[in-house]
């Protein structure tokens, strides 16, 4: 069996560091907004190169705090891409706020800079960037795009910790730091997971640090205080430590992916599989390829006992929860992304000799 991604192999050399955190936050009864909560919040804060970082309960709430901080009319429009986790959808919706689609560009997985030009009108009042398999958006060319527009620019970086822009000559700025706000999943199954739902938010506005903190914590940030009304949200002191514990070694295992993401580049030789073009920042959440024989592919790696994943199998505009709100809408690669992409094993410890052996199943297809 080729696993798809092995927590329990990453994460073996912290088990013992994470069992006595786990224990001593039992012993101190911390469990919630512990020092851990506030010393990561520190330490991914000048991780991401912000001023600030707010942890809360899932990448979900990140997204939905950050638009929740920023006042917008009710029903203005946020634009985000056709082609991303539901949650990105669901945090605009919740706030109230209409959503507008953009597709993604034909051979990578972020925002196509010339639809967003066009969707862009006065009703816009913020633009959502997905950082898409742990690629970072055009920043450069959507800044461009929004200067002067009054417009808020959110980093969906749930799939990108690390990830470096490369859009600017001054290469090196990480995810999360991009924008007005980052917001980032701890899902298990990140560059940077947690051992259940976590998340959090970056920015350099103390403003809506202040804002946000409020938020996450039912209104306030002290007990039984409560400016307004606010949403129980905060990231827990167990998860906290387990993140602390792992952070040390987030651009290690993202070098790990590189490393792999390397090996598919240079093995995968079929003119029947497509390789989309990462940029150098990339951290490589998920490595995607394309191709029309994408059953015949699902069928070999079944039969040789291949993990392999989805992402995603249907387009926003397609969910059956909401595909009434996109009537009539067509977005061609967000499709063509949905219907031929197959997510190969990118396990930062998987063995040379496994991922060689999936490039020759592929360039037998």
């Amino acid at each position: 069996m080729i696993k798809f991604f092995d927590i329990y192999k990453q994460d073996k050399i912290i088990l013992r560091k994470n069992l006595r955190d786990f224990e001593n936050t039992i012993k101190k009864s911390n469990f919630i907004n512990g020092d851990p909560v506030n010393n990561f919040e520190k330490k991914f804060s000048k991780y991401c190169g912000t001023k600030y970082a707010v942890g809360c309960n899932s990448g979900t709430d990140a997204l939905f705090l950050a638009l929740k901080s920023l006042n917008l009319k009710e029903n203005s429009e946020v634009i985000l891409p056709a082609q991303t986790y539901c949650s990105t959808l669901f945090a605009v919706l919740r706030a109230n706020l209409k959503p507008v689609l953009i597709d993604i560009q034909s051979n990578n997985p972020t925002i196509c800079t010339k639809d967003l030009k066009r969707k862009i009108n006065k009703k816009t009042s913020a633009v959502v960037v997905v950082h898409l398999y742990g690629q970072v958006c055009n920043i450069k060319e959507i800044k461009k795009i929004i200067t002067k527009k009054n417009i808020y620019l959110i980093e969906d970086a749930a799939q990108a910790h690390g990830a470096r822009d490369n859009s600017y000559n001054n290469f090196g700025k990480r995810a999360g730091s991009l924008g007005d706000i980052g917001c980032f999943s701890f899902y298990p199954g990140k560059n940077l997971g947690a051992y259940g739902d976590a998340g959090a938010i970056t920015t350099n506005s103390k403003r809506l640090y202040t804002k946000i903190k409020k938020l996450r914590n039912l209104g306030g940030i002290k007990k039984y205080e409560h400016d307004f009304v606010g949403y129980n949200s905060r990231l827990d002191t167990i998860q906290a430590s387990i993140l602390l514990n792992k952070l040390v070694y987030l651009d290690k295992n993202n070098q790990k992916r590189k490393i792999i993401a390397k090996i598919y580049n240079d093995n995968i030789i079929n003119p029947e599989i497509i390789k989309l073009k990462y940029t150098r920042g990339c951290v490589y959440h998920q490595y995607v390829v394309l191709s029309k024989k994408e059953k015949k592919i699902i069928k070999l790696f079944n039969k040789n006992k291949i993990q392999f994943g989805k992402h995603y199998p249907d387009p926003i505009h397609k969910l059956k929860g909401t595909k009434k709100l996109f009537k009539n809408k067509f977005f061609k690669n967000a499709e063509s992304f949905s219907k031929y992409g197959i997510s190969l094993p990118i396990d930062p410890n998987s063995k040379k000799k496994d991922i060689i052996k999936i490039c020759k199943l592929l360039n037998s297809i």
